[in-house]
């Protein structure tokens, strides 16, 4: 897809971006239709204010580092679909479920602010986001990746021994569920803990990590996708599994307690949680 301003984007799959896609549609619509010049002037408009946000967020935004380039480029040109029909893959993925840059140094930015030195991350993919926090953790700072998928699991290691910071990552291949049990019954601990990995299991997770105490005092949550296309405010039959299931999800995160949480409209909704009890 290519926006008004003449950047090619990937695929929409945030609620920004396929409100632009949207908004490009219907204005395509009106040109070819007996539509006033008035309307189709407040659409162009409309598109043009939609369309510049994203490219103007990741201008304003530290550039990545080249291993995390190096990382999103190798990502973008695997053959994932042939890798899952072969048998290579458990599961279908597709390079949207990169992180990306505005989030990979979203992340950054929350490791440096809260001073972590430890942290989780439930569900890696190719390694973006895990590479993106390493780099802002110490020397003496140590990141646990849980990813099911042996095959991405390699994939992402081999990346991060073309960066001075993949040292720090140790993944964990093996389902989410079932490291965030073995990380509790060993009393592990992290100061920040960050959620991107099976939607219909993120309330599993997200009691897992409170009753279990994986989460230090004073430290923080970061969830991804909770957003998921805009599907959790859209009308409940317009909602995929996964969009229930994160509906579900913001619902019973926003009626615990023992937490307060903001969600963030970056990229595909970020949702950051802190422990009150």
């Amino acid at each position: 897809m290519t926006s008004i301003l003449g950047r090619d984007t990937a695929r929409p799959i945030t609620p920004h971006s396929i409100l632009v896609a949207q908004l490009q549609k219907t204005l395509r619509m009106a040109e070819e239709s007996n539509i006033s010049l008035e309307i189709l002037t407040s659409l162009r408009q409309g598109l043009q204010l939609a369309a510049g946000l994203d490219p103007y967020l990741d201008d304003c935004t530290t550039p990545e580092s080249t291993a995390l380039t190096a990382l999103a480029q190798k990502t973008s040109i695997e053959d994932w679909s042939k890798r899952f029909s072969d048998g290579e893959t458990v599961r279908q993925l597709e390079q949207e479920m990169l992180s990306g840059h505005l989030e990979g140094q979203t992340l950054k930015m929350f490791v440096h602010l809260t001073k972590a030195k430890r942290i989780l991350e439930v569900g890696m993919f190719t390694g973006y986001s895990a590479l993106a926090m390493a780099e802002a953790l110490p020397a003496d700072g140590r990141l646990i990746a849980c990813e099911v998928d042996s095959y991405v699991a390699e994939f992402a290691q081999t990346c991060f021994q073309e960066s001075p910071h993949g040292d720090k990552i140790v993944v964990e291949v093996a389902p989410a569920l079932e490291t965030l049990h073995k990380l509790a019954a060993a009393q592990e601990s992290f100061d920040l803990i960050f959620i991107d990995a099976d939607k219909k299991e993120y309330v599993e997770y997200f009691k897992i990590i409170l009753d279990s105490d994986l989460l230090a005092a004073d430290g923080l949550i970061c969830v991804d996708n909770t957003l998921l296309q805009g599907q959790v405010y859209l009308p409940s039959e317009q909602r995929t599994a996964n969009g229930e299931a994160i509906a579900q999800f913001n619902r019973i995160v926003a009626a615990d307690p023992r937490v307060e949480q903001v969600l963030l409209p970056i990229r595909d909704g970020i949702t950051l949680i802190r422990r009150l009890v």
